[in-house]
């Protein structure tokens, strides 16, 4: 299994994204093992519909519906867990989205996540594992 962040989705949508390539590889290579927190979906659909349109949003949202990945509903540990992240990586700023994507990690035990934002995800330090296996 394999928790995908924001940039990734982006990416693998926007042929002009300098990730793009090695994003859709990914996301190719690993379909089934995707897991997608709620609040990415809505991060992603802004980018997609506000920089690629309507129907790039509309492409991205129907993968998800023939199940590409599975999205991921957080639970009230998890709000708990974002709302501690949030606080205690301030200075990042870490921001929910990417909370949200190391507390479902964690509670999945997921050691491998989906990101091109390197900052956040190798200064934060997970609860289950040492640290995050960053893909691609």
């Amino acid at each position: 299994m394999i928790v995908v962040d924001t940039g990734v989705l982006y990416a693998a949508a926007d042929t002009d994204d300098n990730d793009h390539e090695a994003c859709l590889e990914l996301l190719l290579e690993r379909a089934g093992s995707l897991i997608v927190p709620l609040p990415v979906i809505g991060e992603v659909c802004y980018l997609i519909a506000s920089r690629l349109g309507a129907d790039a949003e509309a492409r991205f949202l129907t993968s998800l519906a023939r199940g590409d990945a599975t999205v991921d509903h957080l639970v009230t540990t998890d709000l708990d867990r974002i709302a501690e992240l949030v606080s205690r990586y301030a200075d990042l700023p870490l921001g929910m989205v990417d909370a949200s994507v190391v507390a479902v990690a964690e509670r999945l035990g997921v050691a491998e996540l989906a990101t091109i934002d390197r900052r956040d995800f190798t200064v934060v330090r997970p609860r289950h594992v040492e640290a995050f296996m960053l893909l691609p």
